[in-house]
Formats: structure tokens, sequence, C-alpha cells
């Protein structure tokens, strides 16, 4: 396994499966201050998560890596789709509140990045985010994407449908940063 240091104090690790029991202590120490952006599908049982994108990542598609502060996972970034036939990818994010305004996402969001445009030449990879969601669009700004449009009331949660903000960066802009 590789891990690739964010800070002194922080890295950025694959999520295996084996990982399923710590990975469910996260969520539950995230779940609540998560909910309103993921998926309920993502946080509603880890193990199963964590084999899905397994399976994803041996089929060369989505990937799950976790952020760890001194030692303890207190987030990660994936990549929700990956497609190299394609040339594009997504990106998303959780973190829980402890770990937040350290600017461990952004860091890991640019370690994706620069693997899926320089090692796997991509071509576009997008950030998807609920509108209201200004800690998530920020980091889109933050890695030099822009905003292409809005998708109105695309995400529902609970019994409201809010907004969802689509950013994107193509290579030659992310290389020319």
């Amino acid at each position: 396994m590789f891990s690739i240091m964010l800070r002194d104090d922080a890295v950025l690790e694959p999520l295996e499966v084996w990982q399923a029991q710590e990975f469910a202590d996260h969520l539950d120490r995230a779940r609540e201050h998560v909910r309103p952006w993921v998926g309920p599908r993502f946080i509603a049982d880890a193990a199963a998560t964590l084999k899905r994108y397994a399976e994803f990542q041996a089929a060369d598609g989505a990937r799950l890596f976790g952020i760890r502060d001194r030692g303890t996972l207190v987030g990660g970034v994936m990549f929700t789709d990956f497609n190299a036939a394609m040339g594009s990818c997504e990106l998303g994010c959780w973190l829980e509140p402890a770990a937040e305004g350290r600017g461990l996402v952004t860091r890991a969001s640019a370690v994706l990045l620069d693997w899926a445009f320089t090692t796997r030449g991509l071509h576009r990879a997008e950030w998807i985010c609920r509108a209201d969601n200004e800690r998530s669009a920020a980091v889109a700004k933050r890695l030099g994407m822009t905003l292409e449009g809005v998708r109105r009331e695309a995400w529902p949660f609970g019994d409201v449908r809010y907004d969802k903000q689509v950013w994107a960066i193509l290579a030659p802009e992310w290389q020319a940063r």
C-alpha cells in the first residue's frame, strides 16, 4: 500500500475492504455532518461501500482514498466516476468536522487530479456539489475549476430538492497552473 503525505501529520491512502470496521467507525463520527452532501448509499453500509469501490477499481473505474490525520481516518477523496476510455472523471470528498479548515481535501484532490491528468492521460475532471455547499465549491475553486453550470433542483434530500453545481477543469488548464 502507498501513503502520500498531505501535511506533516496527515496522509492520503487507499481504503480497502479489510478496513471496513475502521471505515464504519469513521462514518459513525461523520454521518450527520456529511449526510446532506453525500449519497445515502455511500454511508449506509461501510463494508458494502468499500467492496463496491474495490470492484470499481478492479475494472479501472472509481476509486476511494482515505485521509488520515495523526493516524486516524478523518475523511477521504474519491473518483466517483473514472472513465479512461472517455478521458474523464469526477471527484468527490467527505470530511469529519474536526479535520476541516486545514486544506486536506484540496491537497488530496490535487493528488488525484495530478494522477488522472499526468499518469492516466485523462482530459476532463468534474466536481459536482450541492449549490449550498460552500465548502465544497471553495475546494473546486482552489483547484482551479470553472463553474460550468447549475442543475436546478437535481439533488433530493429529505423533502427538499437542491440545485447542483457542476465544476470542471481540463488537463491543459491543470498543467498550466
